[in-house]
């Protein structure tokens, strides 16, 4: 019987938000992870005998079995969780819900194309997806294998009707994205007896969480491991190489793009967690959310670099080759009068960058941007090179990105 049970509030999901991509560092949010660390293992199983013996405090997750009570019979659920012969794991989502899973998934829809790009990492099965959001339906190039799925609408308001009638085990929805309309959908989807999860697939900040929290879900413990060793590698190596830069010392970063001029990101967003991340000083740092800011307030912060971000299908990807759209927002913003003063527009500093990027691929974004702010310190970086692995490795699609694919774009 499928049920969800919510017994933590918000604050324990706070407890447990994962820390920056790159560092690694994050209580992985499944219960049996007894002693709060990255995963579940022999040491949980210690953990909770040491709790029953009274010589452990009890943590929030070691009720592995969900029943209540710290006892034998979550030694053996960890058990059967490491062996991968459980029927039924419990995790918190990305809205702290507390939902029970019954396994195995034979039958999936994913209405976040982020978490289906996560689960392709993961290598698991398409035939097990039983229906998808219009935009993984929209974007043939990147999603081949699913072209012939079912389409039940966008992400935030699917028809519902059509997920129930595909007879899901479970539904995937976003988790901070679009709130309002998924708390509809989830409620119409639990009300007809359907297991939602709630992932989001590409904050930095939980990014890394959600895919090995996928991989136990579906039980893709190895491929998950796999690709956070590649994930690992890729943001350990920028973080590792500009930490030690004082912040006075970083470069004074303007990311815009988010559909009008003038519109950032804040304290909690992707691209202030890219710019940070990379090694820059986000000069509307101090900001929190989504803000449409003044233009006088730009320059008067003059930033050093430049970011635009653009995001309109059809005009960059893996089937374009022409730059001249991602010329066209880079020399928009050059030619605004009031900026042309600015250090980054006066020095030649202003590149665009596209949200397929900035997402679910924020770490390749990421290289792309410590390159820009460091291109000394990175000479030897090659996003492209890592982008290619991804897509080669990770996601089984055959692009060659040195023939084909337009993603970004700079004055050098």
């Amino acid at each position: 019987m499928r049920r969800m049970v919510c017994v933590f509030a918000m604050l324990l999901c706070t407890a447990l938000v994962a820390m920056p991509a790159g560092a690694s560092a994050y209580v992985l949010g499944i219960f049996g992870n007894a002693n709060m660390d990255e995963e579940i293992d022999e040491a949980d199983v210690e953990y909770v005998q040491g709790i029953i013996a009274k010589t452990n405090d009890a943590t929030d997750l070691a009720d592995a079995n969900s029943d209540g009570e710290i006892d034998q019979g979550d030694v053996d659920q960890i058990n059967r969780i490491i062996s991968g012969d459980e029927d039924e794991i419990t995790i918190l989502d990305s809205t702290g819900r507390t939902v029970a899973i019954n396994k195995p998934l034979e039958r999936i829809v994913v209405l976040n194309a982020n978490v289906l790009e996560a689960m392709r990492s993961l290598d698991q099965e398409p035939e097990s997806i039983v229906a998808v959001s219009s935009s993984a339906i929209s974007e043939d190039d990147f999603f081949p294998e699913f072209q012939d799925t079912l389409n039940v609408g966008t992400g935030w308001s699917p028809d519902v009707e059509k997920v129930i009638e595909s007879d899901p085990d479970i539904v995937f929805l976003y988790a901070t994205q679009f709130v309002t309309s998924c708390d509809e959908v989830q409620n119409q989807l639990e009300n007809a007896g359907i297991t939602v999860v709630r992932f989001d697939c590409f904050q930095p900040d939980t990014y890394l969480e959600e895919v090995n929290k996928l991989g136990f879900i579906l039980d893709k413990e190895d491929p998950a491991e796999v690709f956070t060793e590649f994930y690992d590698k890729c943001l350990d190596d920028i973080r590792d190489r500009v930490e030690a830069i004082p912040e006075d010392e970083r470069p004074k970063v303007y990311f815009e793009g988010f559909g009008d001029p003038y519109n950032v990101g804040g304290v909690g967003t992707v691209t202030h967690q890219i710019v940070s991340m990379a090694g820059g000083h986000d000069i509307f740092g101090d900001l929190t959310g989504y803000n449409v800011v003044d233009e006088e307030e730009v320059m008067v912060r003059d930033p050093e670099i430049i970011i635009v971000q653009g995001y309109t299908r059809g005009k960059y990807g893996y089937d374009v080759d022409d730059l001249n759209w991602l010329k066209e927002m880079h020399d928009e913003m050059v030619n605004r009068p009031e900026l042309s003063q600015v250090s980054a527009v006066k020095d030649d500093k202003v590149y665009v960058i596209i949200k397929e990027l900035t997402g679910s691929k924020h770490f390749i974004a990421e290289a792309y941007l410590a390159k820009w702010f460091y291109p000394d310190i990175f000479e030897d970086m090659d996003p492209q090179a890592i982008h290619q692995e991804y897509l080669t490795r990770f996601q089984g699609l055959d692009y060659d990105l040195s023939e084909h694919g337009v993603f970004v774009y700079g004055a050098s």
